[in-house]
């Protein structure tokens, strides 16, 4: 009898935490969110960051408010985003700076101080020449760059950018000095797709949305995308791995964090919401029109991930002489 009736309890204990778990994250949030962006307002992570925030604000029914915490090439809001309290009042909107910061010693912040929830956007550079380029395969690229070095000239971003350092891992893993190419700093990919439709630089590194009015125009092509999948929306231009067997990937990714030692029950409610949110047709939109592409990975598959990114970012900004 004994023995049935503490079977009988252990059971009832059980039912009753899940009961209390359960309501706990149903109570849950009972207050204002605060999203930290790391860069000012105006740019491509700040419209991410508040198009995620005014979603999680319908579906939370709480005020979910955006503080731009700049400085430092976004170490200070990744320290701002670290420091806060676990409690998940206070999450932030985290891009590809988070794994490329530590390697130069600016901060000794890394993924391992955040819980990570769920990556929402991805851009991955592609590679873009004139039309009246006689570059018509990559390879014919890459052979002309390996076989004068110091001639061919580029841009996309600023030396150590990522666009900069894409380029520079997919030369390294073919076996060519990224130094054999003349990077021309610039101050995002609008200039550098002008100076290359000018015959200014031979080619470029620039996301497929930066390219877009160019390429409509018929004044540049796109010999392949720096990405292990063809981007959906454009699905004529091949892969790394298509166009010359490489593996490379890096890219330029934005997602959700939250400080580390986020409650199990509120990082799950989270994950949930926030695949509710990149599964909806307003979110597709709303990032459609801003350029970026979306990509969703869980808070297991976007840790993964981004370890993965991590370690290419340290590895190419060696090879660049960012890190010594």
């Amino acid at each position: 009898m004994l023995k049935h009736l503490s079977k009988f309890m252990l059971v009832f204990v059980a039912v009753a935490i899940l009961g209390i778990t359960s309501q706990a994250d149903a109570d849950w949030p009972e207050g204002p969110i605060t999203m930290l962006v790391p860069f000012s307002p105006g740019g491509n992570t700040d419209a991410n960051g508040r198009i995620v925030s005014a979603l999680l604000e319908k579906e939370f029914g709480v005020q979910v408010r955006v503080v731009n915490r700049t400085g430092g090439s976004g170490v200070v809001g990744f320290t701002a985003m670290r420091d806060a309290a676990p409690d998940g009042y206070t999450i932030g909107y985290a891009v590809s700076e988070l794994t490329m910061m530590h390697w130069t010693g600016a901060t000794d912040i890394t993924l391992k101080d955040f819980t990570l929830l769920s990556q929402m956007t991805a851009d991955a550079a592609a590679i873009h020449v004139s039309v009246r380029s006689n570059y018509n395969q990559l390879t014919d690229l890459l052979a002309d760059i390996k076989a004068n070095p110091g001639k061919v000239k580029t841009s996309g971003s600023g030396h150590g950018g990522p666009w900069h350092l894409a380029t520079s891992g997919m030369l390294d893993d073919q076996g060519i000095n990224p130094d054999s190419i003349v990077w021309v700093p610039s101050q995002g990919c609008a200039p550098a797709m002008l100076d290359l439709a000018a015959g200014g630089i031979d080619f470029t590194a620039c996301a497929l949305i930066e390219a877009k009015a160019l390429s409509d125009a018929g004044k540049i092509k796109t010999l392949a995308v720096i990405d292990s999948a063809r981007n959906p929306k454009y699905p004529n231009v091949m892969t790394l791995k298509e166009a010359i067997g490489s593996d490379w990937v890096l890219n330029d990714w934005g997602g959700v964090v939250a400080p580390k030692g986020l409650p199990a029950e509120i990082k799950a409610k989270y994950v949930r919401t926030l695949k509710k949110i990149f599964d909806s047709e307003e979110f597709q939109e709303m990032i459609a029109k801003g350029g970026t592409l979306g990509i969703y990975r869980n808070s297991e598959d976007f840790e993964a991930y981004l370890k993965k990114m991590d370690a290419n970012f340290g590895a190419v900004m060696k090879k660049v002489g960012i890190v010594k």
